[in-house]
């Protein structure tokens, strides 16, 4: 998995968890629902300042995302 889709899915996960919609994220960041939208996709990278508003908005620090990511990696190169 590439580290752009890994991230974006560790942020729709924490989103999810937090039973938040895009639109939601959006107006907690302050970045375009489109932004979060292609972000999630992995289609979009996210800048170290969104990283920090988007770690504020979720309740979490921007390594927890970071880590989340890393292991989604990790399960996909093994083939878990």
């Amino acid at each position: 998995m590439d580290i752009l889709k890994a991230f974006g899915k560790a942020v729709k996960l924490r989103r999810v968890e937090l039973d938040l919609s895009q639109e939601d994220l959006a107006g907690r960041t302050g970045l375009a629902r489109s932004f979060i939208s292609g972000m999630e996709r992995g289609e979009t990278a996210a800048s170290v300042r969104s990283i920090g508003q988007l770690a504020t908005a979720l309740e979490c620090q921007p390594s927890d995302l970071w880590l989340v990511a890393e292991r989604l990696m990790q399960s996909k190169s093994s083939g878990a």
